[in-house]
């Protein structure tokens, strides 16, 4: 039984995962709520990969700690393990397998009860839009039914828990939308992380987003929030002396001051005004030393190139 909206389903403190003296995760912490959908951005060799892996129970963390629905990954693996659906970035079909033979094998796996299976056949069918090709061998579909074969296995147990592992990767424009259009859906009723590399496809999809650098997390934020940025009411400040932020937040049109380093600051400008002008003047004649006043860095793509270059 799937648990009520707004309930941690994923909730993940300190997780470290070393190989040998290298450490591939380090510290990371993630939760995740149910109707939420995250998206898991990072370079190649982040260490995304390996944080799912720790997620799912595929491998064990060094240190930290994971709770599905409330279930201790460590202490409960089987029980934790069940509420959660999975697709890793190669999808483990079975070639010679129609698409009912290998759903059906994989409800028995999920333990589903024998009476049940058959609804919940149909049920992945219908939402990932197999029900043409359900006596196809999965070997003769096309790129795109594989990758919907793939997260029906995912879901068919219905999880609380779905993640997704590069899901969209080698389909076509078509493909990708309808993919897209799967995950939005299983949004609604589910908690999902999906890892992609494709920007583009966090933005219109996902409520939040987290990225790794070096196996740490380096930003994390919602959607809403980036599209705030969008909105061009967040500026970057340089100055040589800088006064006391408090100076700088009482300007009339400064909504925020958040230190960005020693010297630069993130302004939050109010909605109703533009202050930069009479910032400018101010900087002037108390000599703060204005060497920057521009926009800040909006798209997700910018924060992820300037997280990660």
């Amino acid at each position: 039984m799937s648990i009520p909206p707004n309930v941690t389903t994923i909730y993940a403190r300190a997780l470290t995962r070393r190989f040998g003296a290298h450490a591939a995760v380090s510290n990371v912490d993630l939760e995740l709520r149910r109707g939420e959908v995250l998206g898991f951005l990072g370079p190649n060799g982040a260490g995304k990969t390996t944080t799912m892996q720790m997620l799912t129970g595929n491998l064990a963390p060094t240190e930290g700690e994971i709770t599905i629905c409330g279930v201790d990954m460590l202490a409960r693996p089987t029980a934790a393990k069940a509420k959660i659906g999975y697709l890793p970035e190669k999808p483990p079909l079975y070639r010679d397998l129609t698409v009912d033979e290998y759903l059906s094998l994989s409800l028995k796996l999920h333990r589903v009860p024998k009476s049940a299976r058959h609804t919940a056949l149909m049920r992945a069918k219908e939402r990932c839009g197999l029900r043409e090709v359900r006596r196809q061998l999965i070997g003769t579909l096309s790129k795109g039914y594989q990758q919907r074969v793939g997260i029906a296995q995912a879901i068919a147990h219905e999880p609380d828990v779905v993640i997704l592992d590069e899901p969209t990767v080698g389909l076509d424009p078509n493909q990708i939308r309808g993919i897209r259009s799967l995950i939005r859906e299983l949004g609604g009723t589910h908690s999902v992380i999906l890892s992609t590399h494709i920007l583009a496809e966090v933005e219109a999809i996902c409520d939040r987003v987290q990225i790794l650098h070096h196996g740490e997390v380096v930003y994390s934020d919602t959607i809403a929030a980036l599209k705030a940025l969008h909105s061009g009411r967040t500026v970057l400040l340089g100055l040589r002396r800088p006064p006391p932020e408090a100076e700088l937040a009482a300007l009339p049109g400064v909504a925020s001051v958040e230190r960005a380093s020693d010297r630069l600051y993130r302004l939050q400008l109010a909605a109703d005004r533009d202050p930069t002008e009479q910032l400018v003047q101010r900087a002037v004649e108390k000599n703060w030393g204005l060497y920057q006043l521009a926009p800040a860095q909006t798209s997700l793509e910018d924060v992820f190139v300037n997280l990660t270059k």
